[in-house]
């Protein structure tokens, strides 16, 4: 699944800050390595520096969308890296997409690896140990049948579904990094190494483990988008009519549904596996019905429920060979309340 086949990181760069800052491109001044401004930079060759950036955000946020799985947090690492940029004398770099590359990377493996710490402070505080459901990634919305914002439509590229996100929130920041700077961008074993600073070999050992879960718990979805379609209208269909049995025949044996609620709705966290267990909330499948509308979630078909106006959940679903295999489902209203629905109806 290559997005991109011409990328090198080999570049040596050291990014270890936070992904938070948000930082527009100024092109009126540049910044040295002490944080102050440089009188004497040069404005022209500043604007040049940052119309070379433009050149490759496009792909840096597709890099950190599909490390961190947030938009936001996103934005945040590409913007950070146009900071680091403006600080730097970049004349001798002769790829500087890599270069750029390199420091989203590790902007990126940090923020995996904070998040990773405060999900384990997460889990020291609870008296049961259970862990929490996994976290629903942003999704990627877009109208079916509408034009696609140019830039949503990078991070849609090669039909990085929903369900793959949500597995890859599993893997251990190191393993992400390996597998997505491999596999979803075609980056040679020896140049990722130097970012996680492993050896070539362990870092195969990482995209290879990575690869194996993925397989496992993210079979790849039909290519035929009316296929999936369809499937998730007679889902609906079936659960309108209360036709359990229909509804199993559309659920594959093993179908997984996650469901993340947020801190506001904590409650509706959970992972359900079987086709029968899932098939038993058919009656909240049944009351949502009426309230659905048709969606494109990560590229493939999904809906938006919507009440008055307001979005209540998305829910994504994987269909491979003309039955479900998962739905994933996203009620946490803080991150919904971001969602604009103007362009999705």
């Amino acid at each position: 699944m290559s997005v991109s086949a011409d990328v090198s990181v080999s570049a040596d760069v050291s990014a270890d800050v936070d992904v938070s800052a948000d930082v527009d491109v100024d092109v009126e001044t540049n910044a040295t390595g002490d944080g102050h401004a440089d009188a004497h930079a040069d404005p022209d060759a500043q604007r040049l520096l940052a119309l070379r950036f433009e050149e490759h955000r496009s792909h840096l946020r597709a890099v950190a969308y599909r490390m961190l799985g947030s938009i936001g947090e996103a934005e945040d690492a590409v913007q950070e890296a146009w900071l680091r940029l403006s600080r730097t004398d970049v004349a001798d770099v002769e790829n500087l997409g890599g270069w750029l590359t390199t420091v989203v990377a590790r902007l990126c493996l940090n923020g995996l690896r904070a998040r990773a710490t405060r999900r384990e402070d997460s889990l020291d505080d609870r008296l049961d140990g259970v862990g929490p459901a996994p976290r629903m990634p942003d999704p990627v919305l877009a109208r079916e049948g509408g034009v696609v914002d140019p830039e949503q439509e990078v991070l849609l590229a090669d039909s990085v579904g929903l369900a793959l996100l949500v597995v890859l929130e599993s893997l251990a920041p190191a393993e992400r990094l390996a597998f997505v700077l491999h596999d979803m961008f075609s980056v040679p074993f020896d140049e990722i190494a130097l970012v996680i600073d492993k050896t070539p070999a362990a870092t195969r050992q990482l995209a290879s483990r990575a690869r194996r879960r993925v397989q496992g718990q993210a079979p790849a979805p039909d290519p035929d988008l009316a296929r999936q379609r369809e499937a998730v209208s007679a889902f609906f269909a079936a659960t309108r009519d209360g036709d359990f049995e229909a509804l199993l025949s559309l659920l594959h044996p093993d179908v997984v549904l996650r469901s993340d609620g947020g801190v506001a709705r904590a409650g509706q966290s959970v992972v359900l596996t079987g086709a029968r267990i899932v098939g038993s909330q058919a009656a909240l499948y049944s009351a949502l019905a009426p309230f659905v509308r048709p969606v494109l979630v990560n590229g493939a078909a999904g809906v938006l429920c919507v009440v008055e106006d307001r979005l209540m959940s998305v829910m994504a679903f994987t269909v491979t060979g003309g039955r479900i295999t998962a739905i994933d489902v996203l009620t946490d209203p803080d991150r919904l309340d971001l969602v604009d629905l103007g362009p999705l109806t």
